[in-house]
């Protein structure tokens, strides 16, 4: 179907839906064009009929501003912005061998310098998957496989099938990964829930693609997971397990109540959906699912609260995002945007308006991205 003919179901009246609506179109004529309203469900995610729309934006960014196509291409900036934060994270493991574990200086480095590093890591392998450090394939994976090293658990190969296919099957049930399955919503549509759920999000992000569709295991995977516990290993022996657990808990902080970890919900949850006639207008299309954040903590993500921007073009490395921003502002100026990252979420957990099925969804669409070739999944 075109974009014209989306709707979004949800049975919780929004007293913030004048606030969202100023920024997106309704008019009579677009009501009188769209499909039936499907039936509203209460407790249900938000489920649309049209594909995502960052293809129809992406194409009307380009045919009004040809030239952000040079935007896009290889980074040479990103392998040294990982080795600098590889060495730092190496570092801190060897200084805190001899600190107890549970001491409020081993706790706080690895929230306050490791926990950022690590979300810096993962957010440089997110980057890598897209090919946008070298322009060898087989460099970019191993670049990626250098970023996982502090990060004590190896998963770089496995991230990039699925995020690709997150792109390419944004919102769509059983292809989409980043989306809470119907479990999570039924079990932690609590505040306790909510708070668990972030709490451990990591944890989701890790496990739910496994529980959903499983990946080839290619030479790729075998190399992550050698490199890994080779690294690993060497550590321990050299370092003491100290240095592991520094790294691992690291890990688990970046993806738990941290200020860097607001993306994982900012990006793609909607927390005050217009009306289902609402359109961009722009490009027609409907409700958004997409939102950019336009904060200081960019500088430590990788520009990945340009999120907006990231789905529109995902072959734009994070230090041109902005630049694309710039261009066709257009475009993006008037659209729902997130704020704050701690805000997003400290309003998730407490806004009993807000919760797991607060995901725009769709039934079909989308593709693994090349059907699990093995070629595909290592280039």
């Amino acid at each position: 179907m075109p974009p014209s003919t989306t709707t979004v179901t949800t049975a919780r009246p929004d007293n913030n839906d004048s606030k969202k609506t100023t920024k997106l179109r309704v008019s009579k004529e677009t009501e009188m064009d769209t499909a039936p309203l499907p039936e509203f469900k209460e407790h249900d995610f938000f489920w649309t009929y049209t594909e995502e729309p960052h293809r129809t934006r992406r194409m009307a960014i380009i045919k009004a501003h040809p030239e952000v196509t040079k935007l896009c291409g290889p980074e040479p900036l990103t392998k040294y912005v990982v080795l600098g934060v590889v060495s730092l994270q190496i570092l801190c493991a060897y200084l805190l061998r001899d600190t107890p574990f549970l001491s409020w200086k081993f706790f706080l480095t690895a929230y306050i310098i490791g926990a950022t590093a690590n979300q810096n890591l993962f957010l440089a392998i997110h980057e890598i998957s897209h090919n946008l450090a070298f322009r060898s394939a087989n460099a970019n994976r191993a670049i990626a496989i250098v970023a996982n090293l502090p990060i004590g658990i190896p998963y770089s190969a496995s991230f990039r099938p699925y995020h690709l296919t997150h792109h390419k099957s944004l919102g769509v049930d059983g292809l989409d990964t980043d989306l809470p399955t119907a479990a999570e919503a039924l079990f932690l549509d609590s505040i306790l829930g909510k708070s668990f759920f972030c709490t451990f999000q990591i944890l989701f992000y890790a496990l739910r693609p496994t529980f959903i569709y499983a990946v080839p295991f290619t030479s790729i995977h075998f190399t992550n997971i050698f490199a890994q516990v080779l690294f690993d290993f060497i550590l321990v022996k050299t370092c003491g397990w100290n240095a592991l657990c520094y790294l691992i808990l690291s890990s688990f902080l970046a993806g738990s109540l941290h200020p860097c970890a607001g993306h994982f919900i900012a990006e793609h949850y909607v927390f005050d959906p217009p009306s289902p006639s609402a359109k961009d207008p722009m490009t027609n299309t409907p409700i958004p699912e997409t939102f950019s954040y336009y904060g200081v903590l960019n500088f430590l993500t990788y520009n990945v609260g340009l999120h907006n921007e990231h789905h529109d073009f995902p072959a734009i490395p994070w230090t041109r995002l902005h630049k694309l921003n710039e261009i066709a502002n257009e475009f993006y100026c008037d659209l729902p945007r997130c704020e704050s990252w701690v805000g997003v979420i400290w309003r998730f957990i407490l806004d009993d308006k807000v919760g797991m099925r607060c995901r725009v969804k769709r039934k079909e669409g989308g593709r693994k991205v090349g059907g699990w070739k093995e070629t595909e999944v290592e280039a």
